[in-house]
């Protein structure tokens, strides 16, 4: 993130500096999708503690064994121990920990999944390692990896050699919401959430985003732009994670669609039911594909009542608007392209908002509702943007989410049709409140002085 300070990651500072201050060997799994920011946060961590950085590589393993002997070399301040030839990583592991003694060192393993690749024992000799020596040191070891499917079915799966070691772990997610701003200093707040609606909280994403140009030009040149960084980044990372990408590229082009039932998705690829269903838990999983269910559904309802959509917004952008335009983007037509799909990103917005809203931390700093249940609610046609429940108090907090410049009229209207609305939910012995959240809205104190609970963009930038 070199264009600006670090940003945010507070929680996962705190729980590294936590680790980092016991007296006792620490083992640590740090793992997220590509560009998340895990390196970035790494280093800051240790900038100003006795550390060694290894970043494994494509190369053998032989040459990544040698890499981190010479860097744990440079580390010590000792050319000899350089020199010494080790048969494998658990003796060079077990000699540098004889080494540093009881002295608190940070070893950070990046791209660990590399060395599993191209030498699987190597989670077995850093099991024995472990065991035998380094547990008993003062060393905090960091396990760090970008395949999240790797990193949980090799390091932290029960049949992993791992099992039962680490002391703590930690799957990094996006920036939160409130601080995607520091990214992009002089834009509005209706300018990004548009941005994070293309990138989500991706650090690395968010960073090819010049705050100096506005939104438009952004998307043409660093998005639709043939060449650009996030023109082909979808492709890129499907590619690297998952084994048959093709089925999977059939999937999210199909739920991008509009397909979000089960049965719809199965019918536009052409795949088997099982097939399908072992896919769509893979992209769940990883994080790029969500399951929605009505947020008071039982869990038989839940079996069956299930809504597919594309969590990731970079993904869900790529496949809505990258994707399908690719034979005039690859001629050049960039700005013809996004001009002709303008229309169709507002209503896009409208679906990433809502999602937004749904965020935890997001609806509780903007509405200061203690919830125990947050979703959306459907039945027979009938939709309410979102539901917050708390169970204990019996208290309902009914919004309807709307990506558009509402008159006092329009705000009324959508207000009284969402009292209608709770009386199909079925919360008859709960006190409700009801609100409405849009980009801009007129007349808040009015409408604010009568009992209802609204809010817009202004209100996000008092809350960010």
């Amino acid at each position: 993130m070199s264009r600006q300070k670090f940003i945010d990651r507070e929680r996962e500072l705190e729980f590294l500096e936590r680790a980092y201050s016991s007296d006792r060997a620490e083992f640590l799994v740090i793992y997220g999708r590509r560009r998340i920011g895990k390196t970035e946060l790494l280093l800051h961590f240790a900038r100003d503690k006795p550390h060694v950085y290894f970043l494994a590589t494509e190369r053998p393993y032989r040459d990544n064994l040698r890499e981190l002997q010479r860097l744990l070399s440079e580390f010590l301040g000792d050319r000899l121990f350089g020199k010494v030839t080790f048969e494998d990583v658990d003796e060079l592991l077990m000699a540098f920990a004889e080494r540093i003694g009881d002295e608190k060192v940070i070893l950070i393993i990046d791209e660990f999944p590399l060395l599993i690749e191209h030498h699987r024992p190597v989670l077995s000799l850093l099991q024995k390692a472990w065991d035998l020596k380094l547990s008993e040191t003062r060393i905090m070891l960091i396990l760090c990896g970008s395949s999240v499917s790797a990193m949980e079915s090799e390091v932290l799966a029960y049949k992993s050699p791992l099992y039962g070691r680490r002391t703590g772990q930690w799957r990094l997610t996006e920036i939160p919401f409130f601080h995607i701003g520091e990214f992009l200093p002089g834009y509005t707040v209706e300018n990004i959430v548009k941005v994070y609606g293309i990138t989500g909280g991706i650090p690395a994403y968010l960073l090819q985003f010049d705050p100096k140009k506005g939104f438009d030009e952004n998307v043409v040149e660093n998005v639709l732009s043939k060449g650009a960084f996030l023109y082909e980044e979808a492709e890129f990372l499907l590619r690297e994670e998952l084994r048959e990408p093709a089925n999977y590229f059939a999937i999210l082009q199909a739920i991008a669609s509009g397909r979000s039932r089960f049965g719809e998705i199965v019918n536009s690829t052409g795949l088997d039911k099982s097939l399908v269903s072992k896919y769509l838990a893979v992209l769940q999983r990883l994080g790029i594909v969500e399951r929605e269910v009505p947020v008071t559904a039982t869990l038989k309802e839940a079996s069956k009542r299930g809504l597919y959509s594309i969590a990731d917004n970079y993904f869900a952008f790529w496949f809505r608007y990258v994707l399908p335009n690719k034979g005039y983007l690859e001629a050049g037509l960039a700005e013809e392209v996004w001009e002709r799909s303008k229309s169709d990103f507002n209503a896009y917005m409208g679906s990433v908002f809502g999602k937004l809203i749904r965020i935890p931390e997001v609806f509780l700093r903007l509405t200061g509702f203690r919830f125990t249940k947050l979703g959306r609610w459907w039945r027979k046609g009938e939709e309410i943007d979102l539901l917050a429940l708390n169970e204990m108090g019996r208290r309902a907090l009914l919004i309807e989410v709307k990506w558009k410049e509402l008159s006092e009229r329009e705000a009324r209207g959508i207000l009284k049709d969402l009292e209608r609305k709770a009386g199909l939910v079925g919360l008859e012995d709960w006190g409700k409140n009801y609100g409405l959240v849009a980009k801009s809205l007129e007349g808040k104190k009015e409408l604010r002085a009568e009992g209802w609970l609204v809010w817009d963009l202004e209100d996000f930038k008092e809350k960010g």
